[in-house]
C-alpha cells in the first residue's frame, strides 16, 4: 500500500512479509496463551488449530480468553474442550441467540436445511471433513454446518471447489425434497452467493472453463490508492461476457444437481440427522457418525447457571447482599426484626 517511489532500490531494500501463522504456528501460539488458564484433560490445541485457519496471534489470544470467561460463567474450575469449541464458534460466527423465538415449523425447516448441508459434505467427493452441525442461531444465521480443514490449503483443485458449490446447495435442495418446491425459503441466499462466487472464479480467474480457456477475465478490482489506476476498465467483449455467464451458470447448476443426487440417494440419513437436530440442537462429528450407524447417543446436559444466578428462576434482587446480615429465625418461627424495618 506504499507509493512505488518509496520502495525503489536504496530506500527500503529489505521487505519482510509476516503472514498469519500456519497450523503448526497456531498450535504453538495457543499453547503459549493456554499456560495462563487451568485446562481440562480433553483440551487438544492441535484440533483447535485445525479449526482456526487465517487466525492471527491476537485472534487466538481472544479465543482462549473467551473460553476462560465461558468456563467462569459455567462455574467450572478448568477450561475444557467444550468451552474452547464454543469460544471458537463465538469468535468466528458470533454469540448464540438462544433468546430468539422460532416456531416449530421454522425449527423443522432449519433442521432439514442444515442436515442437507451436512449430508452433502459427508458424501461429495473432495470436501473437507464435516465437524459440527447446529440449529442454534448465531449472528445472522439460523443454523450452521461446519467443516474442519485437515491442514492449511495453499491451493485448491477443481474437484474441491465443485464440492464446496455442491455443499452450498445442500440446504436449499433438502428444503425442496422435504417440503416441496413451493415451500423453499429465502434462507439459502447466502449459500447461493457463495456458490456463485466460487463458480465465477472458476471461469474468470482459475481457467477451468473449456470454452474460455486458461485466460483471466476478471475486471480490474484493485483498490484506488497510490500507484493504482483510478479508472476501471472493461477487458471483455459482450460476447465473452455472455459466455462467462453461461459457464458460471453451468458450474452452479452442476453443483445443485450433485447435491440433489446425494440427498435423494441418502434420504434416510437426511431424515435421521434432521430429527436428531430437533432433539439435540447441536451434533458433533462423532455423534453424527453414531446416529448414521443406527446407534443411540446421550442427550447433553444443560449448561450450569452463571455465578450469582437465582436457581429458583425468579427475579433476582438488584441490591447486593454481601454487606447485609441474613435474618435468623426465632424458636417460634418468626424472623428476627432487622434495623430500620
Amino acid at each position: 500500500m506504499l507509493d512505488p517511489a518509496l520502495l525503489r532500490p536504496g530506500r527500503f531494500d529489505r521487505q519482510v512479509v509476516v503472514p498469519n501463522p500456519d497450523i503448526r504456528g497456531r498450535e504453538q501460539i495457543l499453547k503459549v496463551h493456554m499456560r495462563k488458564v487451568p485446562l481440562g484433560s480433553d483440551v487438544d490445541a492441535r484440533v483447535i488449530a485445525r479449526g482456526t485457519p487465517g487466525f492471527s496471534g491476537a485472534d487466538l489470544a481472544n479465543l482462549v480468553n473467551e473460553a476462560a470467561l465461558l468456563a467462569a460463567r459455567r462455574n467450572k474450575r478448568t477450561v475444557n474442550m467444550s468451552e474452547m469449541e464454543d469460544a471458537k464458534d463465538k469468535v468466528m460466527m458470533g454469540a448464540e441467540r438462544r433468546s430468539m423465538v422460532m416456531t416449530d415449523d421454522e425449527k423443522k425447516l432449519t433442521a432439514y436445511h442444515e442436515a442437507g448441508h451436512a449430508i452433502v459434505m459427508l458424501h461429495v467427493k473432495g470436501h473437507e471433513p464435516l465437524h459440527k452441525v447446529t440449529i442454534i442461531p448465531r449472528g445472522r444465521a439460523l443454523g450452521l454446518a461446519m467443516f474442519l480443514p485437515e491442514r492449511d490449503r495453499l491451493s485448491q483443485s477443481i474437484t474441491q471447489i465443485r464440492a464446496l458449490i455442491a455443499s452450498a446447495f445442500g440446504g436449499r435442495v433438502a428444503e425442496e425434497i422435504i417440503f416441496g418446491a413451493d415451500n423453499v425459503t429465502t434462507g439459502a441466499s447466502q449459500d447461493i452467493k457463495v456458490a456463485t462466487q466460487y463458480a465465477r472464479r472458476l471461469v474468470t480467474e482459475f481457467g477451468f472453463s473449456d470454452k474460455l480457456g486458461p485466460l483471466r477475465y476478471a475486471d480490474n478490482e484493485e483498490e484506488v490508492f497510490l500507484g493504482h489506476s483510478v479508472a476501471q476498465r472493461k477487458n471483455v467483449s459482450d460476447a465473452t461476457a455472455a459466455v462467462i455467464d453461461s459457464e458460471t451458470r453451468r458450474f452452479v447448476e452442476d453443483g445443485e444437481a450433485e447435491a440433489k443426487r446425494i440427498l435423494e440417494e441418502h434420504h434416510d440419513q437426511l431424515v435421521i440427522l434432521a430429527e436428531a437436530l430437533l432433539e439435540y440442537e447441536t451434533l458433533d462429528r462423532a455423534q453424527i457418525d453414531a446416529l448414521l450407524r443406527g446407534e443411540d447417543i446421550q442427550k447433553p446436559e444443560p449448561p450450569e447457571p452463571p455465578v450469582g444466578a437465582n436457581p429458583s428462576g425468579g427475579p433476582r434482587a438488584s441490591i447486593p447482599t454481601g454487606g447485609r446480615r441474613k435474618p435468623t429465625a426465632e424458636p417460634d418461627g418468626d424472623p428476627e426484626p432487622q434495623p430500620g424495618s
